[in-house]
């Protein structure tokens, strides 16, 4: 399953890329973000792996993220591996105009483990893209608010 999301956002590039990029921001724009803690290789790095924790409800999601590639703000590649699903995330930034910039995430999920995350793509994939595009909206609000 692959997909892609978009928004503009009202801001230079580089204003951009440098919020989205500073973990201390995370949980400012991702629902249920708790913690990343990098445990190989330098951070934002080809290699570097960190796992992420999400909370949704009672629920908690860990996340192992690896670099693939990080050439921001071309683009920056990840894997995310989770013990239901394993994805990859490229994340590219594109310069509209000096004040505006769109924020491009396509999502291809190359691995379902067990019945129900095979159902729930087969049954609901828009589910999926909802998520990334809400993020992305929470994303432009929190970094225009601090324009």
């Amino acid at each position: 399953m692959k997909y892609t999301c978009s928004i503009d956002i009202d801001l230079p590039i580089k204003r951009v890329v440098e919020l989205w990029e500073d973990e201390k921001y995370f949980d400012k724009w991702q629902d249920g973000f708790q913690s990343i803690n990098h445990f190989e290789g330098e951070p934002h790095t080809v290699g570097a792996k960190s796992l992420i924790l999400l909370g949704q409800g009672n629920r908690k999601m860990e996340l192992t993220e690896t670099i693939i590639s990080n050439n921001l703000p071309e683009e920056k590649k990840a894997l995310y591996a989770h013990i239901h699903m394993t994805n990859t995330q490229t994340t590219r930034f594109q310069e509209i105009s000096p004040e505006q910039t769109r924020y491009i995430s396509e999502v291809e999920y190359t691995k379902f483990n067990g019945f129900m995350p095979k159902m729930m793509a087969k049954l609901f994939p828009g589910m999926f893209k909802k998520q990334s595009q809400k993020w992305m909206n929470q994303f432009k609000v929190f970094a225009e608010s601090l324009s």
